[in-house]
């Protein structure tokens, strides 16, 4: 997992509440376990004018103009700005690994659903809570200005406009130092590998039966 400390980067308002994890990436093309591969189909619905299909071509398919993300202005963003309760609907990690693919490093939003920002962390992804005044501050400021970016500094638990406004954001101290180390659930129980070693050479010892080693 991509570790993260600090990012700069356009931002894309996507102003609509309650965005559920289908409409981020549709149950259709979750036939893979693998995290790469979902960025063409992230948002699918909402970005082609046809119905897509697994293993399509999306590069050959009619674009939405209205959409968001189909604007040049946004093409390059890499900061989702949402409204409330983004990532509600089903556990399914598909979800942050095609926004992930696509390109954001981090989304902003009043709230998020539980499960969604919990997978966020696990996936490189930072999901940012700002009060809704704020939010809504943003959306007025991306809209007016062009190739706005916003900086975040995990370290420092920031998001700094290009005026120099700095907004504070909390996140757990835990998921902090994995995001920051880069490290995953399996990354942070090797860790402690040299004490998961030594307590397992003891129980070889103890209880050699456990190890199939005979009584």
């Amino acid at each position: 997992m991509r570790a993260f400390t600090q990012h700069q980067g356009v931002v894309a308002p996507m102003d609509r509440s309650n965005v559920d994890t289908d409409m981020i990436i549709p149950k259709q093309f979750l036939k893979s376990i693998k995290r790469t591969g979902f960025g063409p189909n992230l948002f699918d619905e909402l970005r082609y004018l046809d119905e897509g299909k697994p293993d399509q071509d999306c590069a050959k398919r009619p674009i939405n103009p209205d959409f968001v993300l189909n604007q040049d202005r946004y093409k390059n963003a890499s900061v989702l700005l949402a409204r409330r309760n983004f990532g509600c609907g089903s556990s399914r990690e598909h979800a942050p690994w095609a926004l992930e693919d696509f390109g954001f490093r981090v989304i902003i939003a009043p709230s998020f659903a539980d499960i969604f920002y919990n997978n966020c962390f696990k996936n490189g992804l930072l999901p940012i809570v700002l009060p809704e005044e704020v939010v809504g501050q943003l959306f007025q400021e991306v809209e007016q200005s062009e190739g706005y970016q916003l900086s975040v500094d995990l370290e420092a638990r920031t998001v700094t406009t290009p005026s120099g406004e700095t907004f504070s954001f909390e996140v757990d101290d835990f998921r902090r130092h994995c995001l920051l180390n880069g490290l995953d659930d399996i990354g942070v129980t090797l860790e402690d590998a040299d004490a998961i070693k030594s307590y397992e050479d003891s129980r070889r010892k103890t209880a050699p039966w456990l190890f199939g080693a005979g009584s």
